[in-house]
């Protein structure tokens, strides 16, 4: 999460030359945002992260050498880049990319035709320590789930720590929900659900949004309706 004030500093990662380009030109062009870098590879990328240690990745998932996917895990679980948040950008709309790349560590997934304005605010919501989850990713994830004839509960430290109140806001939060539709669902404040979803994240150890979600079903501590 960037300090108020300072610029967001974005570092760029795909195999197109022109591609990368023109995400730099938005990025730069943009007040608050910084561009610090641009890799080709899966490997570059992780590289100019220890490196450079950007706020967000924009990073492609079909590369040379290295994938995105397997880039996004080695920065993802790196302590050397603790406050690095990678966002997924592809022209690829695939349902096992959605899935490997979240559970990678990605706090968000956009394709390549978004608006810029959409690319921008994605960039702004992900340095902010928040998950770029739209509804219909949501959805994905849970027919993932749902479709699994027998899912395996995966144990998590912190499980038992879980409040019945907590559980409802996962659950919530499972099923794609806002933290405004939270509050309006249960009948609490803003605040309230914000601090009910700060105590998820560091009782199941989940980096952001995104992760909790993940959580929530490979855990079984959320069940997706069949």
């Amino acid at each position: 999460m960037t300090a108020a004030g300072t610029a967001i500093r974005v570092l760029i990662a795909d195999d197109q030359a022109l591609l990368r380009a023109s995400f730099r030109l938005l990025v730069d062009s943009t007040p608050g945002l910084l561009a610090v870098g641009e890799a080709g590879t899966g490997a570059e990328a992780v590289d100019l992260a220890r490196r450079e240690q950007p706020d967000v990745i924009l990073m492609d998932i079909r590369m040379p050498e290295m994938d995105g996917i397997e880039a996004t895990r080695r920065i993802c679980g790196s302590a050397e880049t603790p406050g690095t948040r990678v966002l997924i950008l592809t022209t690829f709309d695939y349902d096992e990319y959605v899935f490997a790349a979240l559970r990678a560590g990605a706090s968000g997934f956009l394709l390549k035709d978004a608006a810029a304005a959409e690319l921008i605010a994605a960039v702004q919501v992900v340095a902010g320590g928040d998950a770029l989850l739209a509804p219909a990713i949501t959805r994905r994830l849970i027919a993932h789930f749902a479709a699994r004839p027998e899912p395996a509960a995966r144990p998590a430290a912190g499980l038992d720590t879980v409040t019945e109140r907590e559980r409802e806001v996962l659950t919530l939060v499972a099923g794609g929900l806002s933290n405004t539709e939270i509050a309006e669902h249960l009948q609490l404040s803003l605040a309230t659900v914000k601090s009910h979803i700060g105590r998820l994240l560091a009782k199941v150890h989940a980096r952001d949004r995104a992760q909790l979600v993940i959580v929530a079903y490979e855990t079984g501590l959320v069940v997706p309706a069949r």
